[in-house]
């Protein structure tokens, strides 16, 4: 994904590498997130827990993907589109405060699913 964004990007003169890792990141995240909580009911007893636990709460469960898309993507601001520490700080705690939205809306969009399964 990172690669086709950053060759599309070239193709029209404006290709960033920082943008194309960055949403790489993110998505990678968010279906990791999505493919955690998809089939609450297979898998051994602790996975089963935990998937029902993460859809009771969503909010708490969220709070990972975005984690690990600010963490991932700090380094990827500081190196490479060199605004400082705190400037990268803030542009990946921004990222991540997206991933975080998006988690929790599709956790709630699954967590109904879930129900309509049973």
């Amino acid at each position: 994904m990172t690669a086709a964004s950053y060759g599309m990007g070239l193709l029209t003169g404006g290709g960033d590498l920082v943008w194309a890792l960055g949403l790489g990141i993110s998505l990678f995240a968010l279906i990791a997130a999505i493919g955690a909580v998809s089939k609450p009911h297979e898998g051994d007893r602790v996975t089963r827990q935990a998937r029902i636990w993460s859809l009771r709460h969503p909010w708490k469960f969220a709070l990972l993907p975005a984690g690990i898309t600010a963490v991932l993507d700090y380094p990827v601001q500081l190196v490479l589109d060199g605004e400082g520490v705190f400037g990268s700080a803030v542009h990946a705690l921004w990222h991540g405060a997206l991933v975080y939205l998006i988690a929790g809306i599709l956790t709630l969009t699954m967590q109904g699913r879930a129900r309509s399964e049973r």
